[in-house]
């Protein structure tokens, strides 16, 4: 049987964690996830995903503020783990870990590498408009996702995807790849491959910044940017002063030459907002300051009374 220590934290990672649970040749000696948050606006503290599954099935939980120079470091590598299998973990992974397992480590990413190496490879798919995404299989290395690619899985990007139904998709991709990948590894029959360097784009962790809505991109670049940020962490733009963030928008086609961020339809059912190129876009779902998620049928009747064709959404945001 062979032993795996697995490192992962969000709901990206549960689907691998059970599947390796699942099979009777492997043994999860131990999971390591990122440490108990306050969330919400209660501030309750709560255990990552991971944890939680892992307690589900009675497995030794670790969860070092910081992995590196760690007694929970030295605890892992006493355990001798033929294998560490990392899947979002979110934290630095040391050499010395990396090296330790007779198999080495190896890491379940969502992207097709070389492309979109770093934490948010589902966002940056969406946001750069991409037609496929999927997972890669690769031997871990010091730096950040540049290991020899072991085994790939491509899926079809679909209009209506955002970052939450891709979360979705790839972590059952990737766990049935894992799945697939794991006996060429132990038996060491797998092929690797280099990545091409010259083929390498990053997705770094979306800033505050980029939450932004530019009304002066088009109007595909904008719906793209949104899908790229629902359910986290939210597209925003600033109307009478209050952050408004928006869930869900379609391009579309309109004629208007109205300047970018200017209300230029709004009906019982429908507000459109000039965008950038001379193009416009549809608001579908959105979230005014202090109020929940809404679809625009929902908010329009209690919002046209002050909103009105011509009004613009404001350049900055007024705290």
């Amino acid at each position: 049987m062979q032993k795996i220590v697995f490192m992962g934290t969000p709901d990206f990672s549960v689907p691998i964690l059970e599947g390796l649970i699942t099979q009777q040749e492997y043994k999860v000696v131990a999971v390591v996830t990122q440490p108990d948050r306050k969330v919400g606006r209660k501030k309750k503290l709560t255990a990552p995903p991971v944890k939680q599954k892992a307690l589900e099935h009675d497995i030794m939980v670790l969860q070092p503020e910081r992995l590196s120079g760690s007694e929970e470091l030295d605890q892992i590598i006493k355990l001798e783990p033929d294998i560490l299998i990392t899947a979002a973990y979110g934290q630095y992974v040391p050499t010395k870990l990396l090296k330790a397992p007779k198999y080495k480590a190896i890491n379940v990413h969502a992207s097709l590498l070389p492309k979109y190496r770093g934490a948010a490879p589902i966002h940056y798919a969406l946001i750069e408009g991409e037609q496929e995404t999927g997972v890669t299989i690769m031997y871990m290395e010091k730096e950040m996702d540049a290991g020899n690619i072991i085994s790939q899985r491509s899926l079809l990007i679909e209009d209506s995807d955002t970052v939450g139904t891709l979360f979705e998709k790839l972590s059952l991709i990737g766990r049935d790849l894992l799945l697939d990948t794991l006996p060429g590894i132990f038996a060491e029959t797998n092929a690797s491959l280099l990545q091409n360097e010259e083929q390498v784009t990053y997705a770094p962790m979306i800033s505050p910044e980029q939450e932004k809505i530019d009304w002066n991109q088009n109007a595909k670049a904008i719906e793209q940017k949104v899908r790229g940020m629902n359910p986290f962490p939210g597209a925003y733009a600033v109307l009478n002063g209050k952050r408004f963030k928006i869930w869900l928008a379609k391009a579309v086609e309109n004629q208007s030459h109205e300047e970018p961020g200017t209300i230029v339809k709004l009906t019982a059912k429908e507000m459109w907002v000039q965008c950038g190129e001379n193009s416009t876009l549809s608001l579908l779902m959105v979230q005014p300051f202090g109020k929940p998620k809404l679809s625009i049928d929902d908010y329009l009747p209690g919002a046209i009374n002050h909103l009105k064709e011509g009004v613009k959404f404001e350049e900055s945001k007024n705290e």
